[in-house]
């Protein structure tokens, strides 16, 4: 992240004043390792310190800040969200809200940490470490709602593309439907044309029907002919007879 160099941790670590003896040496102990960058050997060495202890605020106090630097962030937030309201005096609240909200920071809960920042600089309003780190959060949400929204924004456009192309494969279907139908009514209508030509109609006689039709026609001509000439022969010798 940019600009992070502000975030630092507001820390207890080396107020040990007022602690038993036992305590101190943990609180010691775990300052050193916290100093040499291992943070899980603070912890511990912090977690050791609650035992007795009589104020186990700044142990807790310190325990949030190893947990941080582990990068632990959610389980920081909720170390420093359980002390927020148990600090004694105003410092102590304003420290603590501050590293709550860098650990809700860290841990992407931008809302939550702007909150934190607020109640820091309600105890401590000339903090300019919160105020730096109050902005920057502000900014990131700020970022972040753009960004969402250009995603909603981009999302929406895919759908009506989406929507668009989904209509015209429908237009496309529905006008590849109609051409198919078109084409198996017009090979339907064919086929009957074919079939109709196939087969003789009503008042139509096959060709071999009609020539043996003629041939008989003509074959009964020749007889009435044949006998139209008996008819005449018999009738000319009968006129021919002499009435005696």
């Amino acid at each position: 992240m940019k600009h992070l160099l502000l975030l630092t941790l507001c820390s207890f670590l080396f107020s040990i004043g007022g602690y038993a003896q036992k305590d101190r040496k943990y609180i010691r102990e775990g300052n050193k390792e916290f100093e040499k960058e291992k943070y899980e050997n603070s912890e511990i060495s912090y977690r050791k310190a609650l035992g007795d202890s009589k104020s186990p605020f700044k142990a807790n106090f310190n325990i949030g800040d190893a947990l941080y630097k582990q990068d632990k962030f959610e389980d920081a937030a909720r170390q420093f969200e359980n002390l927020s309201e148990k600090g004694s005096d105003k410092e102590s609240k304003s420290k603590t809200y501050h590293n709550l909200g860098n650990s809700l920071l860290q841990a992407n809960k931008l809302e939550e940490s702007i909150e934190s920042y607020k109640n820091a600089l309600r105890n401590n309003p000339n903090d300019l470490e919160t105020k730096y780190n109050l902005a920057y959060a502000m900014d990131k949400l700020k970022e972040q709602q753009q960004q969402q929204q250009q995603n909603k924004d981009q999302n929406k456009d895919k759908n009506k593309d989406k929507d668009k192309n989904k209509d015209q494969e429908n237009k496309d279907q529905n006008n590849k439907g109609k051409k198919n139908q078109q084409d198996q009514n017009k090979n339907n209508d064919q086929n009957q044309q074919d079939k109709q030509k196939q087969q003789p109609q009503p008042n139509q006689i096959s060709k071999e029907d009609a020539m043996r039709i003629l041939q008989a026609l003509q074959n009964e001509e020749k007889d009435i002919q044949e006998k139209v000439k008996k008819a005449k022969a018999q009738k000319a010798r009968v006129k021919t007879k002499v009435n005696w």
